[in-house]
């Protein structure tokens, strides 16, 4: 997000510099990666004042002044500039200044008389095109002041790392809020200059709110009564989706209602297309956009001031008077305003006339219907499409755009109506005109009020200290809940509509330490915890591991576990980040070694690396995983020193010692001793209670001549779950590290036969694979072994909107053999049930 230092103070008077402000969103709100000053280039300029000017002895055209810059010396500079007067303040370029454009000024003789540097005209300094005469200064500004201190010309522009749940924050307006909650000042709106006070459709929001709920009630109204006459529900939410309505010759209609939650739209007639004035075109440009005319540029203002993003139509170009929200059809094209043909499918939304596609919903416009200098007529667009759908079309596309961004992750629902509010006073203000008619919506479905309750005893018992009831109430008022007193002792939070990322009350609570400050709560150790539950058995292991390996001079490392996987034990991951790297570790020792090679090759041939990760091994549906703690050391022995210049080297009795700290610290209750390997890989297995639970081992590395040996050390710690005893974990690892017997359950394997039966179903899209199997069990009885999904297909031969799912049902006795007709008697049973409950029968 890229935000306006100027524009910011333009909705909160504060006084922080923009080193000040960066620190104080990054403490309270977002973390800001940059500032970057937008009018460096000015950076030498100083106010001068001309204190003496009088004509060029040898040009007549020419003046010869003496400035005072500032520097307690009055400088000799002549002058070309016609409009030169004594004791007026000008634009001044020191000699040794590099001006806007790249020239760089220096002191030299011009027709016999000497110039100490220049007195600049406006087009010099990029700050117009009038260049017949030096800028005059209309400040009160001491001679040497800087220019920038001077005039408010160095905007600086703030880059944010806007995280995916605050989208509240992508715009000034969410900025500015958070800005006005922690330092306690006024928030309001920056006036737009030559803009009417009110405008049309300020006068008649009210109205068109009343008139859409009360047709919203009738149709209920109406729902309702055939309901009760069909003895049937009716879906009035869908008709209400559909209602159209129009004004200033356009209708405007929802016919996909689940990618537009709501389509408002404007018709503002008598513009002038031209170039925009040249607060907005910095306005724009601050933000990194690029100014194109007084009306694009009113659509873009009013998306990065508000995060409503909004489009022009030229309304002469939409066929029909009819816009409507639609899927796109099959072989449908449209050519976006970057000038490239894009092919459509039905995946993808879009906006449409009477007579095709004009832009894709959510991510650009068409250029069939852009607003050019011969436009005269607006039709302004402002909608919330949904996240999900706009991903879709975005991605298909490879399109993305600040309306794409913004729209994927979250729209504040009650904006588009505001939004064409504020863009008609701007273009009113820009591009003149008048607004025909009130505001067009097709649809207004609105998220219900969320209301969240916060016991001051629980954030008392999260942050660590308690929070007055009164400032928590004050801390959430000011980013805008409305918080009243609950029952038994809570308060209870009205959720505005722009917080999507607030539904619990560590939500809350989270808000409270956020606005109060991080830095305001204490940071000593507190002699109690927020629970009772012990730490995971496997945490106490790796941090006793830790201690022992740091102990003994080894550095810890956390890597990415994926690797080349070139062996065939491997397990694949589903979408890898890198090709070269697709597969999941099956030692910490692989991840160890690319790290010692990484450092071979810079040279480093001293390594003392440790790691506890995880390692994955083929399972069933989801890969085994297993803790481990691995080492790696290779080079001297210690750092070198004047009484030991050239330091022993690590050998195998070095890693043999590791070896036997790191099962001690591992093992603390069992005893784990170390045998010999087979002497060329293994040197030395590392065994308890029988089982091979590690070894000291060489490791082979794509090492230069020079580099010494690498020794390493792996050990098993635990698995990470114990959900499943077809894991094959090491279970009396696991016990030990748990510091208790670990709790299995077997049972005998079965003596007599199954019978099985696969079944075909035919399954709405909508039916989830979980309620098939609940009838199923439901259904089956005891005899029922197993249900067991083994295919789904969709395609040809399967009605639209379903899929075929085939699952395999076990049947087993466990005294007897089952016989046919009680196989098939059950099997019809559940098909039975499943067409009863579910709707679901079966595929012939």
């Amino acid at each position: 997000m890229n935000a306006s230092y100027s524009w910011l103070r333009a909705f909160v008077p504060f006084d922080l510099s923009p080193a000040r402000l960066r620190d104080l969103l990054t403490a309270r709100v977002a973390t800001v990666d940059e500032l970057v000053p937008l009018r460096a280039d000015l950076s030498g300029i100083v106010v001068g004042r001309v204190v003496e000017a009088r004509r060029h002895p040898n040009a007549d055209k020419l003046w010869a002044t003496r400035v005072d810059a500032g520097t307690g010396e009055l400088l000799e500079v002549v002058c070309g500039a016609p409009n030169v007067v004594e004791g007026k303040l000008y634009p001044f370029a020191p000699a040794g200044t590099t001006i806007p454009g790249g020239l760089k000024i220096e002191r030299r003789k011009i027709r016999g008389e000497v110039s100490n540097g220049m007195l600049c005209s406006a087009r010099e300094l990029g700050l117009g095109e009038e260049g017949g005469g030096i800028l005059e200064l209309d400040v009160s500004a001491a001679p040497g002041t800087p220019l920038l201190d001077a005039m408010p010309l160095g905007d600086t522009r703030i880059v944010i790392d806007v995280l995916p749940n605050r989208p509240d924050l992508l715009s000034h307006l969410g900025l500015a809020r958070e800005i006005a909650a922690v330092t306690a000042l006024p928030l309001s709106m920056p006036e737009i200059p030559g803009a009417p006070e009110s405008t049309p459709v300020s006068a008649e929001l009210s109205a068109v709110d009343r008139q859409l709920r009360e047709m919203a009630s009738q149709l209920a109204s109406l729902a309702r009564s055939a309901e009760t006459l069909l003895g049937r529900a009716i879906p009035h939410t869908a008709a209400l989706a559909r209602l159209q309505q129009g004004a200033g010759a356009v209708a405007v209609a929802i016919e996909s209602p689940q990618d537009a939650s709501r389509y408002a739209g404007l018709v503002v007639r008598g513009v002038k297309v031209g170039p925009s004035p040249e607060w907005l075109v910095r306005r724009v440009e601050a933000v990194g956009s690029r100014s194109i005319n007084n009306v694009v540029d009113a659509t873009n203002y009013v998306l990065h001031e508000l995060g409503q993003p909004l489009h022009a139509f030229d309304l002469y170009k939409i066929a029909g008077g009819r816009i409507s929200v639609r899927r796109a059809r099959a072989g449908e094209s449209l050519v976006t305003l970057d000038g490239v043909e894009r092919t459509l499918d039905p995946e993808m939304s879009v906006i449409a006339d009477a007579e095709r596609a004009i832009a894709v919903a959510g991510v650009m416009g068409g250029r069939d219907t852009e607003v050019t200098e011969s436009t005269t007529d607006l039709f302004i667009e402002s909608a919330t499409f949904d996240q999900r759908r706009t991903r879709i079309t975005r991605r298909r596309l490879g399109l993305s755009t600040d309306a794409s961004y913004r729209f994927e992750r979250g729209v504040d629902p009650e904006l588009p109506v505001v939004a064409l509010e504020r863009v008609a006073k701007v273009i009113l203000a820009t591009a003149g005109g008048s607004v025909d008619g009130a505001p067009i919506e097709a649809d207004a479905t609105l998220p219900e009020q969320r209301l969240v309750s916060v016991r001051p005893d629980r954030v008392a018992r999260l942050l660590g200290e308690r929070v007055d009831d009164q400032e928590i109430m004050s801390l959430l008022a000011s980013v805008g809940f409305l918080v009243t007193d609950g029952e038994d002792g809570a308060l209870l939070a009205d959720v505005p509509s722009w917080r999507r990322d607030v539904h619990r009350e560590v939500d809350l609570i989270e808000e409270v330490a956020r606005l109060r400050g991080y830095d305001s709560f204490p940071d000593e150790l507190r002699p109690f915890r927020p629970g009772n539950v012990p730490d995971d058995p496997l945490y106490v292991t790796s941090g006793r591991v830790r201690a022992a390996l740091v102990a003994a001079g080894l550095l810890e490392t956390r890597a990415m576990p994926f690797v080349a996987g070139a062996g065939t034990g491997h397990v694949r991951v589903t979408n890898p980040l890198a090709e070269n790297e697709a597969h999941l570790r099956t030692s910490v020792l692989e991840s160890l070694a690319k790290r010692a090679e990484y450092n071979l090759a810079h040279m480093q041939g001293n390594v003392r690396l440790f790691e506890i990760g995880a390692v994955f091994a083929p399972g069933g549906t989801l890969p085994r995983e297993e803790m481990r703690v691995a080492l790696l050391v290779m080079g001297d022995r210690r750092p070198p020193h004047f009484t030991e210049p050239r330091p022993p080297r690590f050998d195998e009795w070095d890693a043999k010692a590791l070896a036997e700290l790191l099962a001690r610290a591992a093992l603390p209750t069992r005893e784990a001793r170390l045998e010999p390997g087979d002497g060329t890989d293994v040197l030395w297995n590392i065994v308890a209670d029988r089982e091979t639970i590690g070894a000291v081992r060489h490791v082979p590395l794509d090492a230069p001549d020079w580099a010494a040996p690498a020794f390493g050390v792996e050990l098993r710690l635990g698995v990470v779950s114990s959900d499943a005893p077809a894991r094959e974990a090491p279970g009396a690892v696991y016990r030990a590290a748990a510091g208790a017997a670990a709790v299995r359950s077997y049972r005998a394997l079965p003596t007599t036969p199954s019978a099985w039966r696969d079944v075909s179903l035919l399954v709405p899209d909508s039916t989830p694979a979980a309620e098939l199997e609940r009838v199923m069990r439901t259904t089956g009885g005891e005899l029922l072994e197993s249900a067991t999904l083994v295919d789904s297909f969709s395609g040809g031969g399967v009605p639209a909107g379903h899929r075929s799912l085939t699952w395999r049902l076990t049947f087993r006795h466990p005294e007897r053999t089952l016989r046919d007709k009680e196989v098939e008697g059950r099997s019809d049973r559940i098909l039975r049930a499943l067409e009863d409950e579910l709707g679901v029968r079966q595929r012939t």
